[in-house]
């Protein structure tokens, strides 16, 4: 589980294909004396990968092909900048929103531009999920916990202040960039189970 409060940037060593899945290596800013031992889990742009072995500064990772055919993890390459967040303490504060790591789809930025002192940014999303998103909800986007607003059929948009860009690869970005989204939990869940009321009712 984690908040969606990236805490720092990686960038990409490699990505290949081995025997039995591709291998994602990266260098990383902390070591594995702070948190990241073999079995721990690390949000890599908002995706959650199990870290593969002990070492100081770099990580390695194994990748499912429906893992980088559903997120954009199978864009990334040598050099590439991923965002980095631990998994979240039982006794830490929740910063942002709960955030499992499991991405629901991915969205297309349609726009990013500066409006004012900030930046907006316009995402592009599959019509099936716009129903989980409500202005001024939650939405976790390639890791981070951001707020919606101006929802529409299929698009919707956040707005990035200077903390977020110093802090993620967001400020990288550009319009037909793809970006993983997990939308709030308790909206799928609250769905879930007003369906399966409705159900039993009809």
């Amino acid at each position: 589980m984690f908040t969606g409060i990236v805490e720092n940037v990686g960038r990409v060593v490699s990505l290949k294909e081995k025997t039995e899945s591709w291998l994602l290596v990266l260098d990383l800013p902390f070591g594995h004396s702070d948190g990241m031992e073999a079995g721990s889990s690390l949000s890599v742009n908002g995706c959650c990968l199990t870290f593969r072995e002990d070492s100081i500064h770099q990580g390695t990772f194994d990748l499912l092909d429906e893992t980088l055919e559903r997120t954009n993890l199978g864009k990334l390459h040598e050099g590439s900048m991923v965002n980095l967040e631990r998994s979240m303490r039982a006794d830490g504060r929740v910063g942002g929103h709960f955030v499992t790591g499991h991405i629901d789809a991915v969205g297309e930025i349609q726009v990013f531009e500066e409006r004012g002192k900030n930046l907006y940014l316009q995402m592009k999303v599959p019509p099936s999920y716009s129903q989980y998103l409500v202005d001024k909800g939650c939405v976790a986007v390639d890791g981070c916990s951001l707020t919606v607003c101006d929802v529409e059929e299929d698009t919707f948009a956040v707005w990035l202040i200077p903390h977020t860009l110093g802090k993620t690869n967001l400020m990288s970005r550009k319009s037909g960039d793809l970006l993983n989204l997990e939308f709030d939990l308790l909206a799928k869940y609250v769905e879930k189970l007003s369906l399966s009321t409705l159900e039993k009712k009809s």
